[in-house]
């Protein structure tokens, strides 16, 4: 094919400079040379026919690309090009041809993603098999004319840029992208005086790409920044992935490039963004992309100054601060993505003036304020151009308004993860090409019609998930026989009152991949033949409501891989029907009977089991350890028996064995000595037995242990501290074991839970337990649980809260000694229980510094001295026992200890005294204390016995001195006083004599 040499002609440069003051990229159809008519005036030149062919040898060539090179005529080969007027080869476009842009999925669901994901290995070998192989040869110098060259997407192993390529004088186009070379560009390339055109952007990949092919381990750098200056007429560069650190002054750098109409500098390690630039030199820039740096900068008021921007990408590039007014002004503004920033304050006011912004991205900012006033403000535009708007996971409030019917450009609306609230308007409706909304985590509230639905006939991607799980305030309200105006590809309801019958609508979406329907109030069977409606999906979930009845048979899409229905009342043998899906969870249902014998053979590309809390019985087969995929196994709280399977071998990526809560016997089988992936085994309340396999120390990434409940014996080895260096929980609780608990447990330092009660344990508690719990580990499962003895309760803490529980457990064993002091550097303990031991000691003094403690039991011990007065500092302290020791001394009073005033704590220490306690203490005998009322106490009396005194004595100040007082002072009063009191002596005298007389009358008489 011939074609017409037009690169550097004075219509052209006014083309292209027309094209970037425009805003528009589009200038690449100009530089690249137009095709003529397949009929050359001459041929290729024997030369250049030779050159071609010792740069042919040069390479490998799996898929026959280069098959055409054959013949004199070079002209005619496949991905060259010659000068319709000379013959001359100008052009030489060997980029790979494979369909990278079939695997964008740009309008596709999630699911093409997984989807991506079970291809990896047929779509990597295909990439691999299409690319062109080797090492560039110099023979390319013998092509003088040559103008244009695109060797991107291949691959050439991490070998050099050749230096020579900057020689080729006349290039002004080259692509060397995604075609893995490694080291220092070469500055060689400064000397091509007349290129427009560079992209040695070393991932040209999309993100879906990418989990395929992965990113080459060697990297493009450039050290030096001078030969930039040898490009005169670039109009285009892109460096993206490319090493530019040892640039600092990378700002500068471009604006010697003055015809600069798109930069491209992703990921490029750039960590410099001045705050101004004066003069700006490139003022013909249409596309900026810096995204993936790390400028940790404001957001540079310079660039509203770059009139001509069309877009702006500074993704994930450090950045903070508001948004700069002037951006509001950028007139030929198309897309502005400022996602993952710490972006603050409101979005300025001035983006109303953006009439010509198609897309915006604030994804991931902290971007504040109602979104009500710059809806509004876009909305007035006479012809609004937005297409996307991305708002989520930022932190804007208020509701939907109206206007929002007035972007009638918009194709993708996503306000997820925000404070968003109030009803959403029916004027959605008039979106007609929106083809993704998405409205998820946010306190909507009100009902949806089919009004809020009538004109959206585009609509792929429908995403609504109020935040509140148990109350569903927003309603769907469609009659029966709905017909929706759309065809979905990927529909997420949750926490929307859909039912309580299953949605009739669903029958007319024939083209969903993606179903998701959970928490959303269905009290219904699943319909017969739902399969037939949606014979697409690939992912099912229709958990967390009431769906009853048996499970109709489901014929599955060739590539579904997800299904769950867990959570509802569904009954009857478990459903498990096609041998395509990866992940099947039916957990908390009623289905009963056993596990089918040939499960291995059902479920061959099964990574995830969940049927647990169900009725399931018989016991578990065998085949399961031909599930070689399998990553995940939970089994637990069902009715299973019989002994563990032998075979596991197979089994090596097995991530999580839950089979707690069951009636499983016998000892645990030497081939699961081969799992060692394993990073959680939960084999608790079974009759399991026999002593610890030592093959557990295999198990070097395990985070959960839990065999309790089971009948396991022995001396607890030392390897359990020395392996399981990751270990968060551990639980051996009411099992047989004895002897010392080895002090290399204290290597765990990332244990939170440990639970050794009900065994027999001896000897002393470590005293180097203060080494637990010190690591931070966050990550959780929702696999993770554990049951705890907690506040005289039990309890299971599942993986919601578990990693806020941090227990010791070490109750009913024969453990002797003290309580190690550094037990109270564990400050993150909520539980601790050393009850029903031979603890002897104190209660360690700093017990208060465990400022999250909940729950402390030491009942049943021999402990003696007094109770520490930090005790009462404990604010969370909602269960306390100390009963049946030795303790002695006045119980601490005050704060949290005030509450817990029943004297069953204190039970059994004869020698504790105070409240709650009858028993008083010897200092409150004599001196007053301080009572729960705020009194004061002497002698067991309180405020009433002190008042008392009080008045008597007043009582008798004022008697005497008011009787006695007054006779001292009044002569006649005293004499008449003292004359009646006279009077009154001898009046009794007389009185008593008598009677006397009279009494001895009497007793004369009788006698006689």
């Amino acid at each position: 094919m011939v074609r017409t040499h037009r690169f550097m002609s004075p219509v052209n440069l006014i083309l292209i400079f027309f094209f970037s003051l425009l805003g528009t990229a589009s200038f690449l159809q100009v530089i690249k040379p137009v095709s003529s008519t397949k009929s050359p005036i001459f041929r290729c030149s024997e030369v250049e026919r030779n050159a071609l062919l010792s740069f042919k040898e040069g390479l490998t060539d799996p898929s026959g690309r280069l098959s055409s090179w054959v013949g004199e005529d070079c002209c005619n080969w496949i991905g060259v090009d010659c000068d319709n007027n000379t013959g001359h080869v100008v052009e030489l476009d060997l980029r790979n041809s494979f369909p990278v842009s079939e695997f964008d999925f740009v309008e596709e669901t999630y699911t093409s993603v997984e989807e991506f994901g079970y291809r990896s290995d047929e779509v990597r070998n295909a990439y691999y098999n299409s690319c062109l192989w080797g090492k560039i040869s110099s023979s390319l110098l013998d092509l003088k004319h040559l103008s244009y060259l695109d060797l991107s997407l291949n691959h050439f192993t991490g070998n050099s840029i050749p230096e020579f390529l900057g020689s080729i004088e006349s290039l002004s186009y080259l692509n060397l992208s995604f075609s893995f070379f490694s080291g220092v560009v070469p500055p060689q390339l400064g000397n091509l005086s007349k290129l427009q055109y560079l992209d040695l952007n070393s991932n040209s990949f999309s993100s879906n790409m990418r989990m395929v092919i992965p990113f080459p381990t060697w990297v493009l750098e450039v050290k030096s920044p001078q030969w930039f200056g040898g490009f005169p007429s670039l109009m285009y560069l892109n460096l993206g992935f490319v090493n530019l650190e040892k640039i600092p002054n990378w700002v500068d750098v471009v604006n010697m490039l003055p015809p600069l109409v798109e930069l491209h500098l992703p990921r490029c390690r750039l960590v410099s963004l001045p705050y101004s630039i004066s003069p700006i030199n490139f003022t013909l820039l249409s596309v900026l992309d810096l995204s993936s740096n790390s400028f940790n900068s404001f957001i540079p008021p310079w660039l509203s100054n770059v009139s001509g921007l069309s877009t702006i990408n500074l993704r994930s590039s450090s950045l903070r601060g508001a948004i700069p007014d002037g951006m509001g002004h950028l007139a030929n503004l198309h897309s502005l993505d400022l996602s993952f920033n710490d972006v603050t304050g409101r979005i300025p006011s001035s983006f109303s003036n953006l009439c010509n912004l198609q897309t915006l991205y604030l994804r991931f900012t902290n971007i504040s304020g109602e979104t009500t006033e710059f809806v509004n403000g876009l909305s007035q535009c006479s012809n609004s151009s937005l297409q996307t708007l991305d708002l989520s996971r930022s932190s804007v409030w208020g509701s939907l308004p109206d206007s929002i019917g007035n972007l009638s450009s918009l194709q993708a609306l996503d306000v997820s993860v925000n404070q968003m609230n109030g009803t959403i308007p029916q004027s959605i409706g008039k979106l007609s090409m929106l083809v993704s909304l998405t409205l998820g985590s946010n306190s909507w509230e009100g009902v949806l019609t089919e009004a809020h639905f009538q004109n959206l006939t585009r609509l792929k991607s429908l995403l609504l998930t109020p935040k509140f799980y148990a109350k569903r305030t927003l309603v769907l309200d469609v009659k029966q026989d709905w017909v929706p105006p759309f065809k979905l590809r990927y529909i997420a309801l949750t926490n929307v009152q859909i039912g309580p019958n299953f949605p009739a609508w669903l029958k007319t979406q024939n083209e969903l991949k993606f179903l998701l329907l959970q928490n959303v109030g269905i009290s219904d069977p699943i319909p017969h033949g739902l399969w037939k409606y949606c014979p697409n999906v690939t992912y099912w979930s229709l958990s967390d409501n009431n769906l009853h009845g048996q499970v109709p048979y489901f014929q599955f899409h060739p590539s579904a891989y997800y299904f769950d229905l867990g959570s509802n009342s569904l009954k009857g043998p478990l459903p498990l029907f096609s041998s395509n899906l990866s992940v099947i969870l039916l957990e908390h249902n009623m289905f009963s009977g056993p596990i089918p014998e040939n499960i291995g053979k059902l479920l061959p590309k099964v990574t995830s089991l969940e049927l647990s809390s169900n009725s399931i019985t018989g016991k578990i087969p065998q085949s399961i350890g031909m599930l070689k995929e399998l990553l995940t196994l939970s089994l637990r709280n069902n009715s299973l028996s019989g002994k563990l399977p032998p075979h596991w071998k197979d089994l090596q990526n097995l991530r999580v064995l839950d089979l707690a809560n069951n009636s499983i016997s016998g000892n645990v089988p030497s081939s699961m000595r081969y799992l060692s992936s394993l990073n959680r085994l939960l084999l608790r309340q079974n009759h399991l037995e026999g002593e610890l396999p030592s093959f557990f120390r295999n198990y070097r990434n395990l985070r959960s242990l839990d065999l309790g409940g089971n009948k396991f014996f022995g001396e607890l080895p030392i390897w359990i501290g020395e392996s399981f260096s990751s270990l968060l929980r551990l639980s051996l609780r009411s099992n047989m074991f004895h002897g010392d608990i080895p002090p290399q447990l204290c290597l765990l330092s990332s244990l939170q839970i440990i639970d050794l009660a009900h065994n027999d344990f001896s000897g002393a508690i470590p005293q180097c337990l203060g080494n637990w719990s010190r690591d931070d580990y966050r990550y959780t499962s929702h696999f993770d649980s554990i049951q705890l003895v907690s506040k005289g309760r039990e309890y299971l803490y599942e993986y919601s809260i578990i990693n806020l529980v941090h227990s010791i457990d070490l109750s009913s064993n024969n453990l002797s000694g003290e309580i190690p002091g550094n037990i109270t550097n564990l400050l993150r303990l909520v539980n601790v229980n050393l009850s029903m031991n031979h603890l002897t000691g104190r209660v360690p003094e700093k017990i208060g510094d465990l400022y999250m403690l909940e729950s402390l039991d030491l009942s049943m011990n021999e402990l003696s001295g007094h109770i520490p007065e930090s005790l009462s500092s404990l604010n969370f302290l909602s269960y306390l026992n100390l009963s049946f020791n030795n303790l002695s001394g006045k119980i601490p009073s005050g704060n949290q200890l005030q509450t817990l005033n029943d004297s069953s704590i204190y039970k059994g220490n004869s020698l504790l005294c105070g409240l709650p306690l009858s028993t008083k203490c010897p200092e409150d005998e004599t001196k007053p204390r301080v009572t729960a009322d705020g009194g004061n106490q002497k002698n067991g009396r309180g405020v009433e016995s002190f008042s008392f005194w009080i008045s008597m004595v007043a009582g008798y100040i004022v008697a005497f001195w008011g009787v006695c007082g007054t006779l001292i002072i009044k002569t006649s009063w005293r004499q008449a006083y003292f004359r009646s009191f006279d009077n009154l002596k001898d009046k009794i005298a007389v009185f008593v004599i008598v009677k006397i007389v009279c009494l001895l009358r009497k007793v004369k008489s009788e006698r006689n």
